[in-house]
């Protein structure tokens, strides 16, 4: 307790950082999953692409995919912008599969009742498929969060400092107190950010409540 109570400030200030470069690739993959999630749910042809290209980008090693990004987007070795843009990749990877899945959920007859009311297809996205496909959306969407905060630690080895700073320190002094500090706080921000997804989920889906009540 004594560690933790002096190295407080630094817990934090190492918390916030993990949490906007776990947190932004999730925002920024999101919204580039969406069209071309959309995409992929009209087009059987594009489905199969964009899902198979998806795997095989989660299956590069994050730390090799760390490393790679200043040479592919020009930046500096250290600059946290490289972990920002390798872990929106990843979260791309994770959610074009799960948008189109989600899009596909909505039911036939739900569409041609739409389509019969004049929605064109832009407006039947936004105010029928999407909000129908949010609880499939919001379920990998809370994976790739997880696998965010997870992921992210592993920055640590190229120098970005966040909660894997403390995993790092633990392990290589054998001193438990900041590996312990630094697993527990990653599984609070996994906590906190499922958390947020889910409480968004339930606000978008109103009717969902209605049913359970």
């Amino acid at each position: 307790m004594s560690w933790l109570g002096g190295h407080l400030g630094e817990i934090f200030q190492l918390a916030w950082q993990h949490a906007w470069l776990a947190g932004l690739p999730l925002l920024v993959g999101l919204a580039i999953a969406l069209p071309l999630g959309w995409f992929a749910s009209r087009n059987t042809r594009a489905y199969v692409a964009l899902v198979t290209s998806a795997g095989l980008l989660y299956t590069i090693p994050s730390l090799a995919l760390f490393v790679l990004m200043p040479l592919i987007i020009g930046t500096r070795i250290l600059d946290p912008v490289n972990v920002v843009v390798a872990m929106t990749i990843y979260t791309v990877a994770l959610l074009v599969r799960v948008v189109a899945d989600g899009l596909q959920s909505v039911p036939d007859d739900v569409r041609s009742a739409a389509r019969a009311m004049g929605f064109g297809v832009v407006r039947r996205l936004v105010m029928v498929d999407l909000p129908l496909g949010v609880p499939v959306i919001a379920s990998g969407l809370r994976v790739a969060a997880v696998s965010n905060v997870s992921i992210v630690s592993v920055a640590s080895l190229i120098g970005t400092h966040q909660l894997g700073d403390l995993l790092v320190d633990g392990f290589n002094r054998a001193f438990a107190p900041p590996l312990v500090t630094g697993i527990v706080g990653c599984l609070l921000l996994a906590l906190l950010f499922d958390g947020v997804i889910v409480w968004g989920a339930r606000v978008l889906t109103p009717w969902l409540r209605g049913g359970t009540a």
